[in-house]
């Protein structure tokens, strides 16, 4: 292994760790909704309407993971099923007005901590952390090699 691939991979590690770590304490209480939940139903907001095969592989689970989630999306009035145009015997799934709401308030809720983990960082920091975070989009949407926006 070269030099450069070990600091990327030391590099990985540790940003991992960060990310999971930033993640744990983001979370909100047991009595919110859960990260997966809110992860599927954002993009049910954002790419909808979708055919649950199609979310569960956007989400990177099971069907069957997709299939608890959706009923319990549906359940809380957040989702609804329409019939699949192109197909009658499958269905798509789009958010509801309170289904954006729960997205909004939980997009909310993370940032606010999120913004307390940073506020007492020095300036320097921050600015670091800035001028990261248009890799990391790229990184997070799966395009690692997009060269950075310039504004």
């Amino acid at each position: 292994m070269s030099a450069r691939e070990t600091d990327r991979t030391a590099i990985a590690a540790r940003l991992a760790a960060a990310v999971g770590r930033i993640n744990r304490r983001a979370r909100t209480d047991s009595a919110s909704l859960g990260y997966g939940i809110v992860s599927a139903l954002a993009t049910i907001e954002r790419e909808g309407p979708l055919r649950p095969g199609d979310l569960s592989r956007l989400e990177v689970v099971t069907k069957p993971t997709m299939t608890r989630i959706l009923t319990e999306l549906e359940q809380r009035g957040f989702i609804e099923r329409e019939a699949d145009p192109r197909d009658g015997r499958a269905f798509m799934v789009s958010a509801t007005e309170a289904g954006v709401a729960a997205v909004e308030a939980a997009r909310s809720q993370r940032t606010g901590i999120v913004a307390e983990l940073i506020h007492d960082l020095p300036e320097d920091d921050v600015a670091a952390i800035a001028g990261a975070l248009d890799a990391l989009e790229r990184i997070a949407q799966g395009d690692r090699t997009q060269e950075p926006h310039t504004s």
